[in-house]
């Protein structure tokens, strides 16, 4: 068998051009099916090798294939003999010979054409499915990817695969992201794209195609009590607590409304934004069950910014959860939850200080980042405590370590991100960008912007995570904040 194939390939090599096609064709075959089989057994994991292998490999199968037409063509004009006259030049006389289904010659070839069209076909089939892998997506483009590829691991939604928010269903969208793919390969190779990269708020798919698959606004929430815990910048890095009891319900009937009522069916909220940026409103409107519409305007802009705005967007998920999946985090909170969670030892002296100090100093590279945390960690306690130093050396390395970790998940120099370079806007800066006192209607009524719109506050800053529920003190501070607050909770509770 192996004889009669290398029979024929000799035979279909007509010429030096022939032979290079020939060459192409059978060892990108061969090596494309070895590294199948060693990927498939676990022995490549790297992405860069399925990057290869579906994309090199079948390249030069095309490419051998199409050099041996093309030298049987120039041989035709080279000898001046036909097809027929080259074929029986080529082969055996039993090879030419005509059967009932046609000669061997045409027989085998159309077998290795049959055979060739399917290889291509499953090759496709893997190609997609491959680069439909969060892998592929996050460390093909290593340099470039890496950030994205290290948040995303860590996220609420790292089991989820990249192309179930980036690729919408249908074929329009697959050809779609393949071709957005593909001009992401030239920017990667000619250094076309921007860092940091810019948030593709204008390329996500819709929240209704996406998110909306596993999460829906009409499914009762009802509220959500949270407490989050900060630690003071003092040498105890004394804890202090704020507990929100979040609204985060559509409401119904005559129910109040929560943070989701923004997105239910039975609302419909317009904005539009400077550069249409999503950052900065220039107007809202509202649609109000009657067919009215309430219509808020920044005043801090003119009419003509407004009326040059690009088309409103309505409002869903992703206008708050921007960052639902790849989260840079704020540093003092960062180091507030690693501290909340024992990663960071709160027993060593000025540590919450210490360690912020590190993370947000200016360092060049991430290597001399991490250096430098060390050195900023380990020199203090030399110099300020140096006979406790000794004590809690294991304490100061586990501190390190975490600190470092943080760095290295929210840093990165290279592609020039930095604190605060992707906002999230799941807290206070998302929901200021429409609740602020600028926006007002028609009628000059600022749009509300009051704390217990969205949540009851039950401490802010306190001793004690539940310190508004108890009875507020005469000699207290903010005795009368106090109780507004225990009483707004009340009256939220009871109505609910």
């Amino acid at each position: 068998m192996l004889e009669k194939y290398l029979n024929f390939i000799k035979s279909v090599s007509v010429n030096h051009l022939g032979k290079i096609g020939v060459i192409l064709t059978t060892s990108s075959f061969v090596t494309f099916v070895i590294l199948e089989l060693a990927r498939m057994i676990g022995l490549f994991t790297n992405a860069y090798i399925g990057l290869i292998n579906y994309l090199v490999f079948p390249t030069l199968f095309i490419l051998g294939l199409i050099l041996i037409p093309i030298a049987w063509a120039q041989r035709k004009r080279e000898t001046g003999k036909s097809a027929k006259q080259l074929l029986e030049e080529q082969f055996t006389y039993q090879g030419v010979k005509e059967g009932f289904w046609g000669s061997r010659v045409v027989i085998t070839i159309g077998l290795f054409s049959l055979i060739n069209i399917l290889f291509l076909l499953i090759v496709s089939t893997q190609m997609l499915s491959f680069m439909d892998e969060a892998e592929f997506c996050g460390t093909a483009c290593h340099s470039v990817m890496n950030p994205e590829w290290t948040t995303y691991q860590q996220s609420p939604h790292a089991h989820v695969r990249c192309v179930e928010c980036h690729v919408g269903e249908g074929v329009d969208a697959l050809i779609s992201s393949k071709l957005n793919g593909a001009y992401q390969i030239l920017s990667l190779t000619f250094h076309l794209y921007k860092s940091p990269i810019p948030t593709p708020v204008h390329q996500l798919r819709p929240a209704r195609e996406t998110c909306e698959k596993c999460h829906w606004p009409e499914k009762f929430y009802g509220t959500r009590l949270r407490t989050f815990v900060h630690y003071a910048m003092d040498e105890a890095s004394t804890p202090q607590y704020t507990t929100l009891n979040l609204k985060v319900d559509i409401g119904r009937g005559q129910e109040k409304a929560g943070i989701h009522w923004h997105i239910s069916r039975d609302t419909k909220v317009r904005y539009a934004s400077v550069d249409d940026q999503r950052k900065e409103m220039l107007w809202i409107e509202v649609d109000n069950k009657d067919g009215s519409i309430r219509r808020f305007v920044n005043k801090k802009h003119t009419v003509k910014d407004s009326a040059e705005a690009e088309a409103a967007r309505v409002m869903d998920c992703v206008d708050c959860h921007n960052r639902a999946t790849h989260i840079y985090e704020k540093p003092e909170y960062a180091v507030d939850r690693r501290m909340h969670r024992g990663l960071i030892d709160r027993s060593i002296p000025y540590i919450k200080r210490e360690g912020l100090a590190a993370i947000t100093a200016n360092y060049n590279t991430k290597e001399e980042g991490l250096e430098g945390i060390r050195k900023h960690i380990e020199g203090y306690y030399q110099r300020h405590y140096p006979r406790r130093a000794g004590q809690i050396l294991d304490k100061l390395d586990r501190a390190v370590s975490t600190l470092q970790a943080i760095y290295t998940r929210n840093i990165h120099p290279g592609m020039k991100i930095t604190w605060g370079s992707y906002p999230n806007y799941i807290n206070h800066d998302g929901c200021f960008r429409c609740h602020n006192e600028n926006m007002v209607d028609q009628q000059g009524k600022v749009i509300s912007h009051e704390c217990t719109t969205c949540h009851s506050i039950l401490a802010m800053d306190e001793n004690e995570p539940f310190k508004y529920l108890k009875p507020a003190q005469k000699k207290e501070r903010n005795a009368a904040m106090h109780k507004y607050l225990q009483d707004e909770f009340l009256n939220a509770y009871l109505r609910d």
